[in-house]
């Protein structure tokens, strides 16, 4: 499973756990959340060095209606 495919798996549970955050993947694995996608990006970095890093932001109920 790539990346892509693990964020659109668990997209749902995250919009509750972390919404208005940024989420770091790597692979399969939810390696960080944080506030800012740059500190997200860097944490990741920081425990996979040599690894692909996929940065997505999962949006608060309120912006998730806006976009609709």
């Amino acid at each position: 499973m790539d990346a892509d495919e693990f964020l659109l798996k668990h997209s749902q549970e995250w919009s509750q756990k972390y919404p208005g955050r940024y989420v770091a993947v790597v692979g399969d694995k939810l390696v960080s959340v944080n506030n800012s996608a740059v500190n997200a990006f860097k944490e990741a970095k920081e425990k996979f060095p040599d690894k692909e890093v996929c940065i997505d932001y999962i949006p608060t109920e309120e912006e998730t209606v806006t976009l609709l």
